[in-house]
């Protein structure tokens, strides 16, 4: 097969990124993306170099349609208490939405992780540069939010970044563990910066 058209691309990618979303790198075989593509393997190789360089598609297809549009949430003018609030009520929903049966639960970076990352050095660096991106993009928005209560924005959002990625790694076995754990998130939340009005969020 020739060069992939752009749409093809998009497609057999995201078919990629859901099944190493699902099943994880190692796991996942190449007849088993053969048949989530429905390419041939000579074609995958000839698009992307080896399975690594379509995982690795895949990681850049996962942060510029799921990771990005999350954190700008946390972004731009008017960020703060809402904003934090409204960071973990989309991943509540996120993750009380999906099915059990469905590849697309928990995090693929934090899925990643628990595998490839450990022994990987590339994949380690990804996984690290997600993990300080979310702080530092929690920590801003905890500074916006104000000093109620006293407190460190680094700490405080080293907590919020913790509770929130091991909820996205609980949400694969556990998915009423990892609301709870995204439930204390936003009680925290709530605690550092109590609102007393009728229109508390």
């Amino acid at each position: 097969m020739g060069r992939l058209q752009s749409f093809e691309r998009t497609t057999v990618v995201q078919a990629a990124r859901d099944l190493f979303w699902d099943k994880g790198f190692e796991a996942t075989s190449l007849a088993d993306l053969e048949d989530a593509t429905g390419l041939r393997r000579s074609s995958l190789y000839h698009a992307f170099g080896s399975k690594r360089g379509l995982f690795d598609a895949a990681v850049e297809d996962y942060q510029a349609s799921v990771i990005r549009p999350r954190l700008r949430t946390l972004t731009g003018p008017g960020i703060g208490r809402a904003s934090l609030l409204a960071y973990f009520s989309e991943l509540r929903s996120a993750v009380s939405a999906l099915p059990e049966d469905s590849p697309r639960r928990g995090c693929l970076l934090v899925n990643c992780a628990a595998g490839l990352a450990g022994h990987d050095d590339l994949a380690r660096q990804v996984v690290e540069g997600y993990r300080s991106e979310l702080t530092d993009t929690l920590q801003d928005a905890l500074r916006a939010a104000g000093t109620a209560a006293g407190g460190s924005a680094p700490e405080r959002a080293r907590t919020l970044a913790s509770l929130g990625m091991s909820a996205m790694l609980l949400a694969r076995v556990n998915a009423t563990e990892s609301v709870a754990l995204l439930d204390t998130a936003t009680e925290q939340i709530r605690s550092w910066f109590p609102v007393h009005a009728a229109t508390d969020a």
